[in-house]
């Protein structure tokens, strides 16, 4: 063979190792990649499955409900309500689809003393009634045939406290790692439900009037609390027609205790509350909130349970003429 084919040859064996080379990196490389791509989302899906595993998940039947176990559950639980936060409570009836969310929850926490009359149609390990040790009234309605509980206890800063002490127990059950974190959230809401309550009794001790006619009778607990006689427009529901010779009643009512503001609500149509304003002697309509859900506005405005009560407390002292320092 000549020099100048084995040279060719040389040439040709040094280009064919160099393809070999380059093409077994670029394999090697890609492979490497694709084990760092597989990798990061192994660690991303553990990260994710993590993060969902550290929060326990709660449905609450209605809004006070919600607030309270924000209040103590804070960034360990991811909590939703059942009914909207924006619906009327009392005659709400859950769809199918809205119970089988609720039973895939950890816990259920529902206010209990009869407002949530649909409740036993849940079936799930974890349910909790947050009325439970509180001392209930019975409501006296002629239309019911079966004896029922005044359910309006959060509206009571005291009873409140309760369903708060309720709440806490059933999230150390279920997360008892956490513990401390529930109770120790638990103790600092209720010392704001103490402050709560401190201020009502101060606020409404220089009232010069004791009377005030609310929309349905959803203050009954408050109004024993602190010493008030409710009135009301409605019964123990805001929902149902108001008729006239209900109206021309609440009027004559206002007039002989000398009042001058009826209360209206925030889910409600408040003309009913006006008609009666107009009748009366300087009548104005304030909101007196049951705070059984919040509006829209509320829900963009943050608001929450303490000033929605601070704000019912403001708009009581004006109807019961009370002094302002």
């Amino acid at each position: 063979m000549s020099f100048r084919n084995m040279h060719i040859i040389s040439v040709l064996f040094i280009c064919l190792t160099s393809v070999l080379i380059t093409k077994a990196y670029s394999t090697s490389s890609n492979d490497t990649e694709a084990e760092n791509i597989t990798m990061n989302e192994r660690s991303n899906a553990q990260n994710l499955t993590f993060n969902n595993e550290s929060k326990i998940k709660i449905v609450a039947s209605f809004y006070p409900i919600y607030e309270f176990v924000k209040k103590v559950g804070a960034d360990k639980v991811d909590v939703s309500t059942l009914i909207p936060v924006g619906i009327e409570p009392h005659d709400f009836e859950p769809t199918i689809q809205q119970i089988q969310d609720a039973e895939t929850a950890d816990v259920v926490i529902f206010n209990g003393a009869g407002l949530e009359e649909w409740i036993n149609r849940i079936n799930t390990k974890q349910i909790v009634d947050a009325s439970n040790g509180t001392k209930l009234v019975l409501t006296n309605n002629p239309n019911e045939q079966r004896a029922n509980y005044e359910p309006h206890i959060w509206l009571d800063p005291i009873m409140a406290e309760i369903e708060v002490k309720n709440i806490r127990d059933a999230l150390i059950r279920v997360d008892p790692k956490n513990s401390q974190y529930y109770t120790d959230n638990a103790e600092s809401f209720i010392r704001d439900l103490s402050t709560l309550d401190r201020q009502i009794r101060t606020s409404l001790s220089s009232c010069s009037k004791d009377d005030f006619i609310a929309f349905h009778n959803a203050f009954t607990y408050f109004a024993d609390r602190y010493g008030l006689k409710q009135h009301s427009i409605k019964g123990p529901s805001p929902e149902g027609e108001i008729l006239p010779q209900r109206l021309a009643e609440v009027i004559s009512l206002a007039k002989n205790l000398g009042l001058s503001i009826i209360y209206s609500e925030d889910l409600v149509d408040p003309r009913s509350a006006e008609i009666i304003a107009q009748e009366i002697p300087n009548g104005r309509v304030l909101v007196l909130s049951p705070i059984e859900g919040i509006s829209k506005q509320d829900q963009k405005e943050g608001t929450d349970y303490l000033y929605k009560m601070r704000q019912n407390l403001k708009n009581l002292m004006e109807g019961l003429d009370c002094k302002t320092n």
